[in-house]
């Protein structure tokens, strides 16, 4: 199968990027010159910009891309930009897209503080152009974030994380925003609800698949390739779908000797015997059958539009998310 390159799928709206590139470089600049100084340093840290993509194909397919298709655009991905940020200090993480993090460069107060500068700022894009309607699902979705990362700790502390519950965590933490993007793009563009609700249904189904491919390359992604390393979540004691799946295959005594294993900080071998574990009881296999049946749904949530090269390139986006390697 050829590999699906996310220059291919943003070519619809190439011109369009750019323009929403530039509006988002000016939404970010300030007076105070340390703001500008630290903002300058987030856009050297290019990201895909998966989620300006998500907002921009989405207003397209619904109705056409406009001037509050990039108001939508600019506000999701200040929103996104600032939870990376926030995450980085909680995480003590050094590096983010091969750079160092702001928390690394300007400490940990800074980049708080940054981050709160980012929100605020998207939110007051939203109010000055009065686009009330997007405040509504930006802020459910934020309070669904941090929800969702709340019961990952909570569940992370006593190891007792089951399907339900980690489907429902993933929902919420990486789900919500993927879905925010499509409906926030479908807004900005008709008030056809059959529309909102399928680009909804496939921000949903989409953010899904996302995050248990994610999950499943922790357990067999190369470092180079993920630029994070193999096992981090094990380290975290962080119990995903292929970890679930394996310890619910085995007895009782076996599955808490795995735990009493992701417990144990001497155990130099603890990462690999936990991947081993899984690999031995199928649980990559059984996490990408579940992310490919959210693929699946996501494609088919766009059956209510009509052939075009957009909805080709939604439905690219989905292969490209199942399918990569970082």
């Amino acid at each position: 199968m050829s590999t699906i390159k996310l220059s291919d799928i943003s070519s619809p709206i190439k011109n369009e990027l750019d323009i929403f590139q530039s509006i988002f470089k000016d939404a970010m600049r300030s007076n105070v010159g340390l703001v500008d100084l630290v903002a300058r340093y987030i856009i050297r840290q290019k990201g895909k910009k998966i989620r300006p993509l998500l907002v921009l194909l989405s207003s397209k397919i619904a109705g056409g891309i406009n001037e509050r298709s990039y108001r939508g655009a600019v506000l999701v991905e200040l929103l996104h930009t600032a939870t990376l940020i926030h995450d980085d200090v909680v995480d003590n993480a050094d590096k983010r897209r091969g750079l160092w993090s702001i928390n690394k460069v300007f400490k940990n107060k800074v980049a708080v503080l940054m981050g709160d500068y980012l929100l605020s700022r998207g939110l007051m894009i939203a109010v000055d152009g009065k686009d009330f309607d997007f405040l509504a699902v930006i802020t459910n979705a934020v309070k669904r974030m941090s929800e969702g990362e709340l019961l990952q700790i909570q569940k992370t502390r006593k190891l007792d994380i089951d399907e339900e519950t980690y489907f429902k965590v993933i929902s919420d933490k990486t789900a919500s925003l993927i879905e925010t993007c499509c409906v926030i793009g479908a807004l900005s563009a008709t008030q056809n609800d059959q529309y909102i609700s399928a680009l909804k249904n496939y921000g949903h189904s989409l953010g899904m698949s996302f995050q248990i491919r994610d999950d499943i390359l922790d357990y067999e992604g190369t470092s180079s390739l993920t630029g994070k390393p193999v096992g981090g979540d094990i380290k975290e004691k962080k119990i995903t779908l292929p970890l679930i799946y394996a310890l619910n295959k085995v007895s009782k005594q076996e599955a808490n000797s795995i735990r009493k294993l992701l417990k144990d900080k001497k155990e130099p071998d603890a990462v690999k015997k936990v991947i081993a574990f899984v690999r031995e009881n199928n649980g990559i296999e059984y996490a990408y059958s579940i992310s490919r049946k959210f693929a699946s749904e996501a494609k088919d949530s766009l059956s209510v539009f009509p052939e075009s090269q957009t909805k080709l390139a939604l439905e690219s986006l989905v292969d490209f998310v199942t399918e990569r390697k970082n």
